[in-house]
Protein backbone atom coordinates (compact mmCIF):
# COMPACT_ATOMS: atom_id res chain seq x y z
CA UNK A 1 0.00 0.00 0.00
CA UNK A 2 2.88 2.32 0.89
CA UNK A 3 4.59 1.34 -2.41
CA UNK A 4 1.51 2.36 -4.42
CA UNK A 5 1.53 5.77 -2.78
CA UNK A 6 5.18 6.22 -3.68
CA UNK A 7 4.64 5.34 -7.34
CA UNK A 8 1.66 7.64 -7.84
CA UNK A 9 3.04 10.65 -5.98
CA UNK A 10 5.11 12.05 -8.88
CA UNK A 11 2.20 11.88 -11.30
CA UNK A 12 -0.16 13.37 -8.80
CA UNK A 13 2.21 16.18 -8.15
CA UNK A 14 2.70 16.91 -11.83
CA UNK A 15 -1.06 16.96 -12.39
CA UNK A 16 -1.79 19.13 -9.36
CA UNK A 17 -2.77 22.77 -9.26
CA UNK A 18 0.95 23.63 -9.46
CA UNK A 19 1.20 22.28 -13.02
CA UNK A 20 1.65 24.95 -15.68
CA UNK A 21 0.31 22.59 -18.35
CA UNK A 22 -3.06 21.41 -16.97
CA UNK A 23 -3.62 17.72 -17.75
CA UNK A 24 -7.04 18.29 -19.43
CA UNK A 25 -5.39 20.60 -21.99
CA UNK A 26 -2.35 18.48 -22.78
CA UNK A 27 -3.78 16.42 -25.69
CA UNK A 28 -5.27 19.46 -27.43
CA UNK A 29 -2.22 21.68 -26.98
CA UNK A 30 0.01 18.84 -28.12
CA UNK A 31 -1.99 18.61 -31.33
CA UNK A 32 -1.90 22.38 -31.74
CA UNK A 33 1.88 22.36 -31.30
CA UNK A 34 2.34 19.74 -34.02
CA UNK A 35 0.05 21.55 -36.47
CA UNK A 36 1.73 24.88 -35.74
CA UNK A 37 5.16 23.35 -36.37
CA UNK A 38 3.93 22.09 -39.73
CA UNK A 39 2.71 25.57 -40.68
CA UNK A 40 6.07 27.06 -39.70
CA UNK A 41 7.87 24.48 -41.82
CA UNK A 42 5.61 24.91 -44.87
CA UNK A 43 5.87 28.71 -44.81
CA UNK A 44 9.61 28.48 -44.30
CA UNK A 45 10.00 26.31 -47.39
CA UNK A 46 7.70 28.56 -49.43
CA UNK A 47 9.56 31.78 -48.64
CA UNK A 48 13.13 30.54 -48.17
CA UNK A 49 15.57 33.03 -49.65
CA UNK A 50 12.83 35.45 -50.75
CA UNK A 51 13.18 39.20 -50.36
CA UNK A 52 9.72 40.38 -51.41
CA UNK A 53 6.13 39.95 -50.21
CA UNK A 54 4.28 36.93 -51.48
CA UNK A 55 0.79 36.78 -52.92
CA UNK A 56 -0.75 36.08 -49.52
CA UNK A 57 1.08 39.07 -48.03
CA UNK A 58 -0.30 41.39 -50.69
CA UNK A 59 -3.84 40.31 -49.86
CA UNK A 60 -3.49 42.19 -46.58
CA UNK A 61 -1.22 45.18 -47.12
CA UNK A 62 1.85 46.33 -48.96
CA UNK A 63 4.41 45.52 -46.23
CA UNK A 64 7.29 47.41 -47.79
CA UNK A 65 6.28 50.77 -46.29
CA UNK A 66 4.65 52.04 -43.12
CA UNK A 67 0.93 51.49 -43.47
CA UNK A 68 -0.42 53.35 -40.43
CA UNK A 69 -0.45 56.99 -39.45
CA UNK A 70 -1.28 58.69 -36.14
CA UNK A 71 -3.11 57.95 -33.94
CA UNK A 72 -2.79 54.21 -34.72
CA UNK A 73 0.94 54.50 -35.18
CA UNK A 74 1.44 55.23 -31.48
CA UNK A 75 0.02 51.95 -30.11
CA UNK A 76 1.89 50.10 -32.85
CA UNK A 77 5.16 51.61 -31.66
CA UNK A 78 4.34 50.79 -28.03
CA UNK A 79 3.69 47.17 -28.94
CA UNK A 80 6.90 47.08 -30.95
CA UNK A 81 8.84 48.46 -27.95
CA UNK A 82 7.56 45.61 -25.77
CA UNK A 83 9.28 43.20 -28.13
CA UNK A 84 12.57 45.07 -28.13
CA UNK A 85 15.31 44.10 -25.62
CA UNK A 86 14.55 46.85 -23.10
CA UNK A 87 10.78 46.46 -23.32
CA UNK A 88 10.87 42.68 -23.24
CA UNK A 89 13.01 42.68 -20.09
CA UNK A 90 10.55 45.01 -18.38
CA UNK A 91 7.56 42.94 -19.49
CA UNK A 92 9.06 39.59 -18.52
CA UNK A 93 10.22 41.03 -15.20
CA UNK A 94 6.73 42.30 -14.41
CA UNK A 95 5.14 38.94 -15.26
CA UNK A 96 7.71 37.01 -13.24
CA UNK A 97 7.11 39.31 -10.27
CA UNK A 98 3.37 38.76 -10.62
CA UNK A 99 3.79 34.98 -10.63
CA UNK A 100 5.98 35.11 -7.54
CA UNK A 101 3.50 37.36 -5.71
CA UNK A 102 0.80 34.80 -6.50
CA UNK A 103 3.11 32.05 -5.21
CA UNK A 104 3.42 30.43 -8.61
CA UNK A 105 7.19 29.96 -8.95
CA UNK A 106 6.70 27.33 -11.62
CA UNK A 107 4.73 29.88 -13.60
CA UNK A 108 7.59 32.35 -13.28
CA UNK A 109 9.97 29.76 -14.69
CA UNK A 110 7.58 29.09 -17.57
CA UNK A 111 7.34 32.78 -18.45
CA UNK A 112 11.11 33.04 -18.81
CA UNK A 113 11.53 29.65 -20.48
CA UNK A 114 8.70 30.18 -22.98
CA UNK A 115 9.99 33.61 -23.99
CA UNK A 116 13.53 32.29 -24.45
CA UNK A 117 12.36 29.21 -26.36
CA UNK A 118 10.16 31.21 -28.73
CA UNK A 119 12.69 33.95 -29.45
CA UNK A 120 15.57 31.50 -29.70
CA UNK A 121 13.68 29.27 -32.12
CA UNK A 122 12.60 32.26 -34.22
CA UNK A 123 16.19 33.51 -34.38
CA UNK A 124 17.51 30.15 -35.56
CA UNK A 125 14.73 29.86 -38.16
CA UNK A 126 15.50 33.32 -39.53
CA UNK A 127 19.03 32.24 -40.39
CA UNK A 128 17.86 28.89 -41.79
CA UNK A 129 15.07 30.33 -43.98
CA UNK A 130 16.93 33.47 -45.05
CA UNK A 131 13.88 35.55 -45.97
CA UNK A 132 14.57 39.28 -45.95
CA UNK A 133 12.68 42.57 -45.95
CA UNK A 134 13.99 46.01 -46.93
CA UNK A 135 17.17 44.61 -48.39
CA UNK A 136 19.77 41.93 -47.61
CA UNK A 137 20.65 41.38 -43.99
CA UNK A 138 17.19 42.16 -42.61
CA UNK A 139 16.01 38.65 -41.84
CA UNK A 140 12.26 38.53 -41.38
CA UNK A 141 10.83 35.00 -41.13
CA UNK A 142 9.45 34.27 -38.61
CA UNK A 143 8.65 37.39 -36.61
CA UNK A 144 10.48 37.20 -33.30
CA UNK A 145 8.33 39.97 -31.82
CA UNK A 146 5.16 38.03 -32.60
CA UNK A 147 6.62 34.79 -31.29
CA UNK A 148 7.66 36.53 -28.07
CA UNK A 149 4.27 38.16 -27.44
CA UNK A 150 2.36 34.97 -28.23
CA UNK A 151 4.58 32.83 -26.00
CA UNK A 152 4.18 35.21 -23.07
CA UNK A 153 0.40 35.37 -23.47
CA UNK A 154 0.18 31.60 -23.75
CA UNK A 155 2.40 31.12 -20.68
CA UNK A 156 0.35 33.54 -18.58
CA UNK A 157 -2.91 31.97 -19.74
CA UNK A 158 -1.59 28.53 -18.76
CA UNK A 159 -0.65 29.82 -15.31
CA UNK A 160 -4.11 31.34 -14.85
CA UNK A 161 -5.79 28.18 -16.09
CA UNK A 162 -3.74 26.03 -13.73
CA UNK A 163 -4.59 28.30 -10.81
CA UNK A 164 -8.32 28.68 -11.51
CA UNK A 165 -8.84 25.18 -12.95
CA UNK A 166 -11.84 25.96 -15.15
CA UNK A 167 -13.45 23.30 -17.31
CA UNK A 168 -11.72 22.00 -20.40
CA UNK A 169 -13.77 24.18 -22.76
CA UNK A 170 -13.22 27.35 -20.72
CA UNK A 171 -9.52 26.62 -20.27
CA UNK A 172 -9.06 25.97 -23.98
CA UNK A 173 -10.87 29.19 -24.85
CA UNK A 174 -8.73 31.20 -22.44
CA UNK A 175 -5.41 29.76 -23.57
CA UNK A 176 -6.02 29.87 -27.31
CA UNK A 177 -7.87 33.18 -27.11
CA UNK A 178 -5.02 34.85 -25.24
CA UNK A 179 -2.42 33.56 -27.67
CA UNK A 180 -4.50 34.65 -30.65
CA UNK A 181 -5.12 38.13 -29.23
CA UNK A 182 -1.45 38.72 -28.38
CA UNK A 183 -0.20 37.31 -31.66
CA UNK A 184 -2.69 39.35 -33.68
CA UNK A 185 -1.85 42.57 -31.82
CA UNK A 186 1.91 42.23 -32.15
CA UNK A 187 1.67 40.87 -35.68
CA UNK A 188 -0.44 43.87 -36.68
CA UNK A 189 2.11 46.24 -35.17
CA UNK A 190 5.00 44.59 -37.00
CA UNK A 191 3.23 44.65 -40.35
CA UNK A 192 1.88 48.17 -39.79
CA UNK A 193 5.37 49.48 -39.06
CA UNK A 194 6.78 47.73 -42.12
CA UNK A 195 9.06 45.48 -40.08
CA UNK A 196 7.57 42.17 -41.26
CA UNK A 197 5.39 40.58 -43.90
CA UNK A 198 2.00 39.21 -42.75
CA UNK A 199 3.25 35.66 -43.28
CA UNK A 200 6.21 36.46 -41.02
CA UNK A 201 3.75 37.33 -38.27
CA UNK A 202 1.82 34.11 -38.91
CA UNK A 203 5.06 32.16 -38.71
CA UNK A 204 5.97 33.86 -35.44
CA UNK A 205 2.57 33.08 -33.95
CA UNK A 206 2.84 29.44 -34.96
CA UNK A 207 6.42 29.25 -33.68
CA UNK A 208 5.21 30.18 -30.20
CA UNK A 209 2.33 27.71 -30.40
CA UNK A 210 4.78 25.00 -31.41
CA UNK A 211 7.36 25.52 -28.66
CA UNK A 212 5.40 26.77 -25.63
CA UNK A 213 3.34 23.64 -24.78
CA UNK A 214 6.44 21.37 -24.89
CA UNK A 215 8.29 23.93 -22.79
CA UNK A 216 5.49 23.94 -20.21
CA UNK A 217 5.48 20.15 -20.14
CA UNK A 218 9.25 20.12 -19.59
CA UNK A 219 8.93 22.61 -16.73
CA UNK A 220 6.33 20.40 -15.08
CA UNK A 221 8.42 17.28 -15.52
CA UNK A 222 11.53 18.86 -14.04
CA UNK A 223 9.71 20.60 -11.20
CA UNK A 224 7.64 17.53 -10.35
CA UNK A 225 10.52 15.05 -10.31
CA UNK A 226 11.35 13.93 -6.76
CA UNK A 227 15.09 13.79 -6.03
CA UNK A 228 16.61 10.37 -6.65
CA UNK A 229 13.59 8.92 -8.44
CA UNK A 230 13.21 7.97 -12.04
CA UNK A 231 10.85 10.35 -13.93
CA UNK A 232 7.62 8.90 -15.21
Amino acid sequence: MGGATTRTAPGAREGSADAVLPPPLRPLLGTVAVLAALVVAVLGVMYAGHGAPGRVDRWFVDPTADSVRPPWRYPARVLDFLGEPAGSVLLVGALVAGCLLLRRPRGAVLVVAAACAAVGTATVLKHVVGRTIHGPGNLSYPSGHTAFATALALAVALVVTGRRRPGRAAGTTLVLGASLAAGAAMGWAQVALGAHYPTDALGGWCTALAVTPPTAHLVDRLAGRPPGRRPI
